[in-house]
Order: structure tokens, then sequence, then C-alpha cells
């Protein structure tokens, strides 16, 4: 490949929409441009990677037994009534054919495997199948943002696991997550897997593999014995809290004007972990009180796992006071029956589990209630409904928690008979017993594999790719292409390293020296193989390697064994 004649429109400037680092770059260096909100068109040099990126994951999945297929991102709405999901998820973009049949792009496709399996596989002795794809996904993304993290139209590898029963989806799943640690290795993306929640997947076990990155918009709670989770997932020890050793009754408290937990500590110098707050949600059209300790913030996530749903919402002030008789900021849990709600569902963190002589709203407007005691003055069920916070103690060995931004990069999720249970995909056991097929569903997002390696690769210059994913290896610039000698030196290299099999970007453009180093240190490219008219005459070549801006003089006779010895280590 000749600069002169490749599409890389670089950019001087730094696109004034792009926040994050891998947003700018990608822009600047000429891999991207954006169609519309969440839709990027991938030009030469990104294929090119992406293309690399995907040939690692093919070569791992097929390593552990995965066979490639391609399903249509065309989806029948009947399939996914079938599962439950056409009106449970509410990304999907949905439309209707000329007949008025309705139907979805996909975002993932459990429905239209399990639906091939359900339709093939009639025997244990089929078992266990690993089906993989990679292929476009789509989701009506209410937020894209970051480029190329957060997309409504992307690349995603996915793969399913048919098991005969829960031993045998613990082997495909183990072999998921070795396949997926080789992968993010082999890209040179550095990794963390971690616990995290099934989501709309459903299935009771998942975990996720996150990059470490101030770009992320997810955060992983990790600590030094090894525990690491996602903020959706994550639990973590509390930190001792002395109540007081009285019996006292609740008493009412005027505290005007005091609507916040922090309004609350100045006014009655009360610390904030000796407060109960009030939080009011509305499930199918019931309401549900949510208790908190003052200084601990609700994870909807793990709510959702205690509702056994995903449809809630806050409540509105107005909701909130036909419930209370109150207005917000005075809201509490004593007392409920006498507001005619006798039978209000009332979920309470775990850490106001066994606490005493509490603080709350009175459920009178600028009033409150001290000397609560959660068991005696209300009943709740007891939950972990709690975000993990930093410096938290870790739940195994007691040391602070750390909260890392991060990008999801892959999930893999024991889905077991979630989908073959609702779609009847069932086999012969050994004992001609018919039974459901144990399922497993594992993602990998292609485009943030690309993403995640610039942000943990990049400097004030530009970009500097691992090799394995690079568009190119090397690129080789003639300093100036007027320079007959100098030229036809760079033309001979550059027919040596085809010949030799190097992937070689030759930067035979006529432009200024300085225009094309600038160009070289933004796209990514891990080595730089420069002819310069002063080392030239003295028989030499400089090799510099991009991350670190290290440089080697070589004779022009071994540059190109000198750049061979540099890519295979």
């Amino acid at each position: 490949m000749r600069w002169s004649q490749a599409f890389i429109p670089t950019l001087r400037e730094v696109p004034a929409e792009a926040e994050a680092a891998s947003h700018r770059l990608l822009l600047r260096a000429g891999y991207v441009r954006q169609v519309s909100a969440g839709i990027y068109a991938h030009l030469m040099l990104a294929r090119r990677s992406l293309l690399k990126i995907m040939q690692i994951i093919r070569e791992e999945m097929n390593a552990i037994g995965g066979q490639e297929f391609y399903l249509p991102s065309l989806n029948p709405a009947e399939l996914w009534r079938e599962s439950g999901r056409w009106d449970a998820v509410d990304v999907i973009f949905k439309l209707k054919d000329r007949a008025g049949h309705d139907l979805c792009l996909g975002i993932t496709h459990e429905e239209e495997m399990t639906n091939i399996a359900r339709g093939e596989l009639r025997s244990y002795k089929q078992l266990p199948q690993i089906w993989y794809q990679i292929q476009s996904k789509y989701r009506d993304e209410p937020r894209p943002k970051s480029g190329l993290l957060r997309l409504r139209e992307f690349f995603m590898k996915d793969s399913y696991s048919f098991d005969l029963d829960e031993a045998g989806l613990d082997v495909s799943y183990d072999k998921h997550v070795q396949a997926y640690t080789n992968t993010f290795k082999r890209c040179g993306v550095r990794a963390l897997f971690v616990e995290a929640f099934s989501g709309m997947m459903g299935g009771s076990v998942s975990g996720e593999f996150t990059a470490p990155t101030e770009a992320g918009e997810d955060f992983i709670a990790i600590s030094e014995c090894g525990y690491s989770a996602n903020l959706e997932k994550a639990v973590s020890g509390l930190a001792p809290v002395e109540d007081p050793v009285g019996n006292e009754s609740p008493e009412t408290i005027a505290t005007p004007g005091q609507k916040t937990i922090e309004d609350l500590v100045r006014f009655t110098g009360e610390r904030p972990e000796r407060m109960i707050k009030t939080l009011v949600y509305v499930v199918e059209s019931e309401p549900v009180v949510i208790l908190m300790r003052g200084d601990h913030a609700l994870s909807e996530t793990k709510l959702s796992a205690a509702l056994g749903t995903a449809v809630f919402r806050p409540a509105t002030p107005e909701e909130a006071f036909k419930l209370h008789h109150a207005h917000l900021g005075s809201l509490g849990p004593v007392g409920l029956a006498s507001t005619g709600h006798a039978k209000v569902r009332i979920l309470a963190d775990k850490a106001l589990e066994g606490r005493r002589d509490m603080t709350t709203g009175a459920n009178q407007d600028d009033m409150h209630l001290r000397h609560v005691t959660p068991g005696r003055d209300f009943q709740a069920e007891y939950r972990d409904l709690r975000a993990v916070a930093e410096g938290d103690p870790c739940i195994k060995c007691g040391k602070p928690l750390e909260l890392v931004k991060a990008v999801e990069l892959g999930h893999v999720f024991k889905l077991g008979r979630r989908y073959s249970k609702a779609m009847h995909a069932n086999v012969l056991d050994a004992a001609g017993k018919e039974v459901e097929i144990v399922m497993g569903s594992y993602g990998i997002g292609v485009e943030r594999i690309l993403t995640a390696a610039v942000e943990q690769n990049h400097d004030k210059d530009g970009m500097f790719l691992p090799k394995s994913i690079a568009p190119f290896q090397v690129i080789l610039t003639a300093a100036n292409m007027d320079d007959a000698p100098l030229r036809e030196a760079g033309e001979g290299l550059y027919k040596q390293m085809l010949a030799e099999g190097v992937e070689v970007l030759f930067d035979d453009r006529d432009e200024r020296p300085g225009v094309k180093f600038k160009d070289a240190d933004l796209i990514g490219v891990p080595y730089r193989l420069t002819l310069g008219r002063r080392k030239f005459e003295q028989g030499q070549a400089e090799i510099l390697v991009r991350s670190t801006k290290q440089v080697q003089d070589v004779s022009l006779e071994r540059a190109v064994q000198a750049l061979k010895q540099h890519l295979l280590s």
C-alpha cells in the first residue's frame, strides 16, 4: 500500500464533538467518519484493524470447537414474542413489512439460534454444540456517544452453547472464558474478568470482560485479594456503626425546610449513617417503598433483581404524596398503614437490618421521626440494594475497594433453560426422556476492542496500536521523494518488505518530512522505518518504535531483518 494512493483523510484540528480520546483519534487518523448519531462509516484503516480483530476472535472460537454461522439481522417478531422479549426490551428497532408483519433488527440472536436448535437437535448424542457468528447488530440507543463506544449499529461476535445439563454448561462457559482471555491478550488489550449482572439476557450467572480506561462508562470494584465485579453486581462489607443502647419510642421533631440528608445532617448534627432515606417507585402501577441508609445510594440494577422485573420507575411527587400524605423530603416507613396503604410493599437495604434508634421522615411535611428501630416500628423485606462505594471493605479480604472506570468488551452468560423452556427446545436424554436444552450465550463487541486499544495506547501525538491489530505493521517513510537515490532505496525496501510478508505502508507522498512524521505518529502503526538524507549517506536507516519513541539505527542491508525481529518480539 502506497500512501499516495491510499485514502487516509487525517485531520489536524481536534473535532469539537469528540470527548473521548479514542473518538478524537479515530476521527483525526481517518479511521472513521460519522454518518449520524451512533452510526459510523469504517474507512480503510479501521476496516483493516477490525478484520484482524475478527480473525483473532474466529481463531480462538474455532479452537474451542465453535462452528461459524451467519444469521439474518432481520428477525420475525414471533420468535421474540415466544421468548417474552418483544415487549420487555425497549431498545429494539421494530418495523413492519409491506404485508403488515412485525419484524425487528437483531440486538442479539438467542431466539434465532434456539429456533434452529429446536428444529434440528433431537438427541443428547448431538450435544454439546457451540455455534457462533460475527455480524452486525442494531440497538436503538437513546444516548449514543463516545464514538465507537456506544453505537446504534455495531459488530458483535455472539456465540451460543447447547448442553444436556448444567455440568456441560459449566464446561462450555469455562471454554468461552478461556477463549475470551486469549482473544483480548492477542489483541493487546488489558482486560479484567469480573462478576456481572445478567440483565435482559436472563440466566443465573454472568461474567464481564472489561478494559480499564478513563473513557469507560462503567465502574468496576477491585480488591487487592483479586475480588472484582462491575458496580451492578458488586457487594461489599460495612464498617461497623454504633447505635444508642436505649429503647426509646419514636419522637416527632420539627425540621422546617430540611429536605435532603445533607440538610438533616447540618440541622440535627446526626451522622448520615444513622438516618433512613425513603424512596418511592412504581412497579406495575403499584407503589413500592425503598429504604436506604442515609449515606448509601440505590442500585437500580439490584432493585431490578429484588423486584424480579426491569419494568419500574421512580414515583412522581404526586404519587409519593398520595401514598405518604407528605411531600418529598418528609417521607418515611412508619405509620404507612394509617395512610390507607397497610399492604404497601417495603424493601429495605440489608445495611438497615438489625439497626436501632434511627432518624427518618415522619410522613408530615417539615417533620421527622427519631428513635426509629426497624423491625419494631415498621416491617420490611431486606435485600441487597446498595451501590458499592469507593473505600468500602471487600467482602473477601476486608481491604478497601477501589472503583475503576472501564469499558465493557465482552459478556458471558449461563442462560440455563431460560430460552429452551420458553421456546420448547428439547432433546431426548440417555433414558429416552425429553429434557430442555441447557444454554449459554457469549458476546464480544468488535469495535470496543479497537476503541479500548486506542484508549490504552495513545499520547499527545496520536495512537500506537498493538501490532496484532494495527492496520499496518510498519510505515516506510522516505523523507524526500525528490531525492532520486533516496527514492530508489525506498522503493527497494518496499519491495523487499512485501516479498517477506511485512505489512508495510509506504509513505511516498510529495510532502515535507514534518507532515509525514506527524501523520505517522497519529495513525497507530507500531513501527516506522525512515530514510533520511544524512543517515542514508552513511548507509543507514532509522527504526522508530512508536509506543516508546525509541530510535534504532540500522544498516540498509539489515533494515528489514531488524524490523522483522521487532515484529516477532
